[in-house]
């Protein structure tokens, strides 16, 4: 593999592809969603081999990859999003005259996806990263994840055909394969201009700081994992004690606790703290064991359920059962606030199906917990309207600490539409302005272009006066079609 030849076939496609209308680019994801869906029979075995999740999870996970594809396609068909501004010129204003000066997004160029390794399809080889990249107008060079390979081969096929029924350069879009090297190796290529990840938080940091230290520093958009806490107030679980324990337990467990929106964390005053957790422990029960992905995460899992055994400050409510190490076996631990807020290390992300359940005493207690909280994708509030009239300050703590706050339901299962933020502060994201799900995620890969004075027929045709394409614009400080 000569990863110098990738980026210049990457880099030559890309001064092609970005000039592409946003009716072609989407027309090509709409073709690409197609295809996929016509190998729906192919892509679901192999994802299911590879992954230990069942094919009823696969099959959904494919229709999330071919919605948000389809998602984007109409996003750029549309076209508003490049947030075209114009600010016409006043030759005459006094004292200076006023340039004619108007502004868009433009891709930033070839763009570095690694794979995930808790979603085969949604979030790796023709996921969120790579299609809000190459709707932003951008190539994609792919690092496949070594978990599910043949699901990245197939899917990477059905992306190649897709590129060629559309007429299209295929530099657009590379698949790689390798180890670490590799992977550093892209990043650090000089042609890179961003890097997408969903992983680990070790594996994340390690591409943020390689990027950091190149010659042309370039952004790294990686979702790193959170603890998502759920928050819990007397009157709330007073009235719904069994619902909420159900709840709380059917999402720690989903997936084998293997989304990176699992609730690890929740705190529960002291007040109602043994009903909860007697209704927790109910549920348990009959929570049986799973396969996870793959044998290596399940060492990982077990390893820091081991660390935390060793910690006297927990109490546990029910211990994980490696017996079989490819099965990951739910596992719940209490602790003081008092004590959880002395040491950080009972914030850590243990990936699959286990809580801690820290109880708090008083609401000065819980401001404390919240202050020394890390940054999170989601953050849960479970209160009743009245216990949330005078917590104002508390919630905008909150705010501080997330990138998603919901006062119902629980934080698994996250909608891909318009107004969905998936992303946070430190450590759960290195970009906590932007997300990696919903439409807002295409703006991580451009950036924006002023031109000024520039002569109507060599303007995109999004900055051309009479706005040809119909979209919105800001035209002296108004928004307008």
């Amino acid at each position: 593999m000569n990863i110098d030849q990738l980026f210049e076939s990457a880099q030559e496609a890309f001064l092609f592809y970005k000039n592409l209308s946003g009716k072609e680019k989407g027309a090509f994801l709409e073709t690409l969603a197609e295809i996929l869906e016509s190998h729906r029979a192919e892509i679901v075995p192999l994802a299911v081999k590879e992954s230990n999740l069942p094919e009823g999870r696969i099959n959904g996970e494919l229709g999330r990859t071919t919605g948000q594809i389809k998602l984007f396609a109409n996003l750029v068909k549309e076209g508003s999003w490049v947030e075209a501004t114009v600010d016409p010129a006043d030759p005459g204003r006094q004292p200076l005259p006023k340039a004619d000066i108007r502004r868009m997004l433009t891709p930033l160029g070839p763009v570095v996806v690694f794979g995930a390794s808790n979603f085969p399809l949604a979030f790796s080889t023709a996921g969120g990263d790579t299609i809000s990249a190459l709707a932003a107008g951008c190539p994609v060079i792919y690092k496949a994840h070594p978990a599910h390979p043949e699901t990245s081969k197939k899917v990477a096929e059905c992306i190649a055909e897709a590129i060629t029924k559309s007429g299209l350069p295929s530099g657009i879009f590379t698949h790689v394969e390798g180890g670490i090297d590799v992977g550093q190796a892209l990043v650090k290529h000089p042609l890179a201009k961003a890097v997408g990840f969903t992983g680990s938080h070790a594996g994340g940091k390690a591409l943020f700081d390689l990027a950091g230290q190149r010659e042309e520093p370039i952004p790294v958009y990686a979702e790193m994992g959170s603890v998502n806490p759920i928050f819990c107030f007397p009157e709330k679980l007073e009235k719904n004690n069994d619902v909420l324990a159900k709840a709380f337990i059917s999402s720690l467990t989903l997936g084998v606790g293997q989304f990176c929106t699992n609730p690890g964390l929740i705190f529960v005053p002291k007040t109602q703290a043994k009903d909860f957790e007697k209704a927790i422990a109910e549920e348990l029960n009959d929570i049986a064991s799973a396969p996870m992905l793959h044998p290596g995460i399940a060492q990982a899992y077990y390893d820091s359920i081991q660390f935390f055994q060793s910690r006297e400050e927990l109490r546990w409510v029910k211990v994980a059962d490696p017996q079989h190490l490819i099965n990951g076996s739910t596992a719940l631990a209490e602790i003081q606030a008092a004590d959880w807020i002395k040491d950080k290390v009972f914030q850590k992300e243990v990936f699959g199906a286990f809580a801690m359940m820290v109880v708090y005493e008083t609401e000065e207690e819980l401001l404390e917990i919240v202050k020394n909280l890390h940054g999170q994708l989601t953050i849960t509030v479970w209160a009743e309207d009245s216990e949330l009239k005078d917590q104002l300050f508390l919630l905008n703590l909150l705010e501080e600490k997330c990138g998603r706050l919901l006062f119902k339901g629980v934080p698994t299962g996250v909608e891909v539409g318009f107004a969905m933020q998936h992303g946070g502060p430190y450590p759960s994201t290195t970009a906590p302005n932007s997300t990696s799900v919903g439409a807002h995620a295409i703006k991580r890969f451009a950036r924006p272009i002023a031109l000024q004075d520039m002569p109507q027929e060599l303007l995109p045709d999004a900055l051309k006066d009479g706005n040809p394409l119909g979209i919105w614009r800001l035209v002296n400080g108004a928004y307008t079609k």
